[in-house]
């Protein structure tokens, strides 16, 4: 094998690729990154066997060829050289030789036969969307998924395919997110329970423009493809929960209120009870006010926001920080939250015409 290439083509992409290298793994050529020189390109892969992602950038190839390098030291070497004119050439022993400006490097590779192919989706079903709809869908909802392995159905996200609607929810037991996104009409009808850290990758590559994206499933699948990248993730083989049985039917208590306000009291309020870990908030409502209230060793706070307040007074406590990571995620000047009881879980939604997103939070149960 050997090619020219441009550096701060071959940088970009291998900054792109290896976030997919595999950090934890006990074969070795998970570790590095497979590259294949042919017709005018080099195309680089890098898997963990979860996440792929595949990058091609374009070539003077006088040689065709592969290897795998590795992985963490020619991503670190070639985000140097993004200035040069990068010539790759590998020799009979494997070992890749990176000449720059007159200067010159080698690495040993590995065998590219022992580096695992990439699935791909021949038979898929495919959905449209606009790039930065779904990027918005995944930020609003991916924060939400479990990150540890009790319920490994809970380290995804569910994305619900039907004729015009893309609807993505997340959950790790205490809280949930659930955001709706439209997308060009389709017949495929279909549901994906993505790995978080997969899909949030994905949103990563993808620009934040109105462009439109293709969005491929088959069996157990995703894949995207973008302007000559393509980024591949196996699904979870696993029942989600249904979540539809966890939202409220009705509600007694609705509150609308400024969110900047309310962002602003609960940070305060939420100092206190960040002593004990527990950010544990107490909220009463009566008379057109919210009252936020913490408690520790250290001493009390007490927050009032005037609200406009709907059914019946209400004395309820929260992990507030529930509260503030959701909030950097809605657009609204207010929001509405809604209650059913002091043990029921809430529901938060931005108001205005377009509610795209809901989330729900569980209380915690205090003693009056």
């Amino acid at each position: 094998m050997k090619l020219i290439c441009n550096g701060s083509d071959l940088a970009d992409a291998v900054g792109k690729v290896y976030k997919a290298v595999s950090a934890r793994t006990t074969n070795p050529v998970l570790e590095g990154i497979k590259i294949k020189a042919e017709n005018g390109t080099l195309k680089l892969t890098a898997t963990d066997l979860e996440l792929a992602i595949e990058k091609i950038i374009v070539a003077d190839v006088k040689i065709e060829g592969e290897t795998v390098v590795p992985g963490r030291f020619f991503a670190e070497f070639v985000k140097k050289l993004t200035q040069e004119q990068i010539e790759l050439s590998l020799n009979e022993a494997n070992r890749l030789k990176i000449k720059y400006t007159d200067s010159e490097g080698e690495l040993q590779c590995l065998n590219a036969d022992d580096y695992p192919e990439v699935k791909e989706l021949s038979d898929a079903q495919k959905f449209v969307i606009v790039k930065n709809e779904f990027k918005d869908l995944v930020n609003k909802v991916a924060f939400s998924v479990a990150t540890d392995d009790a319920r490994p159905m809970l380290k995804g996200v569910l994305l619900e395919i039907d004729e015009v609607t893309l609807t993505a929810v997340a959950l790790d037991g205490y809280r949930m997110a659930k955001c709706i996104k439209p997308i060009e009409k389709t017949s495929a009808m279909m549901h994906a329970l993505v790995p978080a850290r997969c899909l949030t990758e994905i949103s990563r590559l993808i620009d934040d423009s109105t462009d439109p994206v293709e969005v491929c499933i088959q069996k157990n699948y995703l894949s995207v493809d973008l302007e000559h990248t393509r980024i591949t993730t196996r699904l979870l083989d696993l029942d989600f929960i249904n979540y539809k049985q966890i939202i409220p039917a009705y509600f007694e208590t609705i509150a609308t209120l400024p969110k900047d306000q309310f962002e602003a009291g609960l940070e305060r309020a939420i100092l206190l009870s960040r002593s004990d870990k527990s950010n544990l908030v107490r909220f009463d409502l009566r008379e057109n006010v919210m009252q936020l209230s913490s408690n520790s060793e250290i001493g009390n706070i007490t927050e009032k926001i005037f609200i406009k307040l709907d059914g019946k007074d209400l004395s309820i406590a929260f992990n507030a920080r529930y509260f503030t990571e959701v909030l950097r995620y809605i657009d609204s000047e207010s929001i509405m939250i809604k209650f059913t009881d002091s043990v029921s879980p809430c529901i938060i939604v931005p108001t205005g015409a377009l509610e795209d997103f809901m989330y729900l939070i569980l209380p915690v149960r205090i003693q009056n």
